[in-house]
């Protein structure tokens, strides 16, 4: 029988595989990544269908945010254990990127959610919500501290939300806790909360007390708060309420959506129960 020979691929044809143009594979013919088996007396460039595979590596690598320099040095060193190794080290990539895909997915979705409930709601509305009981991933304490010590907790825990994935898309709040309302401290916050739809193990967490709550609406800054609050308390007197121990805060509209903060929207939810008669 006759000796099969291997048919080559042109630069042309070659890149049309690879869908890239020619000039990509010149460019990887010269810095040594990628070259062609056959380059005849006339300067013509040809490929071998096996190189294919080849390519569609070090495109994925590439991908991958591999470096050309560092695909080269594989490339000059392969290997069946260093391709498995490679191969290994890229799929924990891969896995850790698409957890931070999902985590991109929660957060924008939980975003719209918040946007399209607050676009829909009246601000100067106040009202009674029976409210389930919430699980809240906590800052630690934040009472009486000075505004150097606040920036240092507030980045501390954004840092933990972004480096455990707890990022849930829902506002950061902070709670105040009674004593605190009832002296008029309402900017002495406790904590930092975040809520957590889907819980993960291991990590500290405080349930949010479900019932009553009384909720409305502050526009302006932290300033005003204080007439908001006012407010609530009036309409508390009125339907014969009690505070609880605890009172929420969550921004509705804040730099995200509004320029200046006379436009920014705070929603308060005050714990609350029913006197008894």
């Amino acid at each position: 029988m006759g000796e099969k020979k291997e048919k080559y691929l042109s630069t042309g044809e070659f890149a049309k595989l690879c869908k890239v143009n020619k000039q990509t594979l010149i460019f990887y013919d010269q810095i040594g990544l990628l070259s062609p088996v056959v380059k005849n007396d006339k300067g013509y460039r040809f490929y071998s269908i096996h190189q294919l595979e080849l390519f569609n590596v070090i495109d994925v690598l590439k991908d991958l945010d591999m470096s050309l320099k560092d695909i080269k040095q594989y490339t000059q060193n392969k290997s069946p254990e260093g391709f498995l190794k490679l191969m290994y080290k890229k799929k924990e990539e891969i896995a850790k990127k698409r957890q931070e895909i999902e985590m991109k997915e929660r957060i924008i979705e939980a975003k719209i959610d918040i946007m399209e409930e607050a676009l829909s709601t009246d601000f100067n509305q106040i009202r009674i919500e029976e409210l389930p009981e919430a699980t809240l991933y906590l800052s630690r304490n934040i009472e009486n501290i000075s505004n150097e010590e606040f920036v240092e907790v507030v980045s501390d825990f954004i840092d933990q939300l972004y480096k455990f994935n707890l990022d849930s898309g829902y506002p950061i709040g902070v709670i105040t806790k009674r004593e605190q309302v009832l002296k008029g401290e309402f900017t002495n916050y406790s904590y930092l909360y975040i809520e957590q739809p889907s819980p993960k193990d291991g990590y500290p967490y405080f349930q949010a007390v479900k019932g009553e709550f009384l909720i409305g609406y502050h526009v302006g800054d932290d300033k005003t708060i204080h007439q908001t609050y006012e407010r609530l308390f009036l309409e508390m007197d009125r339907l014969n309420l009690v505070l609880g121990d605890y009172v929420f805060e969550e921004y509705i509209y804040d730099t995200i959506v509004r320029n200046a903060e006379e436009e920014f929207v705070t929603k308060i939810m005050i714990s609350v129960s029913h006197q008894s008669k």
